[in-house]
């Protein structure tokens, strides 16, 4: 019999899905670490994978089954996958990212996982200009052939994204390329929300959620919102490229990154090329997803003038 055979039919038999064990890649990230923290809450078994040693101490006081591995050592990947059913793959965007998760995906494999849940990208394409959308796109063919159950989820660009551009913005201004453009900005603890889910329930084998927030914005929409709440004027300001990357490597972007954002912003989203509201969070947890408005009053303090 199969690991997927064996793995289905545990499945079927169990009385209690938190029966199975889950690796969480990405354990110390927003989304892995959203997830962890909800499987922690509902008594689910999971192990948080780090690459750290201080990662690593600081998860296990919080109570947290940690196991060290490194995306580029399959091997160790492999180590920390044995005795789990279910595997949750987010890795960051990086140059290397095809060859590590499809390594990951066949380590998992080797290690005797059956399922594997995957953050891939609303707009992954192989022909795709954006890196990671492109990156995406060929992981999520491997995923689909590897012979395992899965499950893909598309999320559309991060609300948390915004607090790259606190200091701006608590001075008045939103920097961005998208001219006229909207995006139905997904808050990354719905994500995690949807994965928990997906990882406790059966039927979600062979499935792609695409997930968005409830709402489609402008950046001048989302300038006007955030004006109302700080209490200052934010102006939307529609930067030329070269400007807008500078801003982007202020804030900590790689090269790599910055350049892969503009192309993000200033085509897919300036392009009109983004998808309307899904509500599939809704659908998949049974609570709405969080508004701009909710995320934003969050972190108030970030974005408004210091004193």
């Amino acid at each position: 019999m199969s690991s997927r055979e064996t793995w289905q039919r545990k499945w079927k038999s169990s009385q209690r899905k938190d029966e199975l064990m889950i690796l969480v890649t990405g354990a110390t990230g927003g989304i892995g670490g959203e997830l962890c923290k909800l499987l922690a809450e509902s008594g689910v078994p999971f192990r948080a994978m780090a690459r750290k040693p201080d990662q690593i101490d600081r998860l296990r006081e919080r109570g947290w089954d940690v196991v060290q591995a490194d995306f580029s050592k399959p091997s160790s990947i492999v180590a920390a996958a044995k005795g789990c059913d279910q595997m949750f793959l987010i890795s960051p965007p990086t140059e290397e990212q095809v060859q590590r998760e499809t390594d990951a995906i066949d380590a998992a494999k080797q290690a005797g996982v059956a399922r594997v849940v995957k953050i891939s990208a609303s707009d992954s394409n192989v022909r795709s200009p954006v890196p990671w959308a492109k990156s995406h796109a060929l992981i999520d063919h491997h995923l689909r052939a590897s012979g395992l159950n899965w499950t893909i989820l598309k999320p559309t660009a991060f609300m948390q994204n915004f607090l790259w551009f606190k200091e701006p913005i608590s001075k008045g201004f939103l920097p961005q390329v998208t001219g006229n453009g909207s995006v139905s900005w997904v808050d990354t603890r719905d994500v995690a929300r949807v994965a928990k889910s997906v990882l406790i329930q059966d039927g979600h084998d062979g499935a792609t959620y695409f997930l968005t927030g409830p709402q489609t914005l402008d950046m001048k929409t989302i300038a006007g919102r955030l004006s109302e709440l700080v209490g200052h004027k934010v102006r939307y300001l529609n930067l030329p490229t070269p400007a807008f990357k500078a801003i982007l490597r202020l804030a900590g972007n790689s090269n790599w990154m910055a350049r892969g954002l503009v192309v993000q912003f200033a085509d897919v989203v300036a392009g009109h090329h983004d998808i309307d509201p899904t509500f599939e969070i809704e659908r998949l947890t049974g609570a709405p997803a969080h508004d701009f408005e909710s995320f934003a009053a969050e972190h108030i303090g970030a974005f408004r003038k210091a004193a």
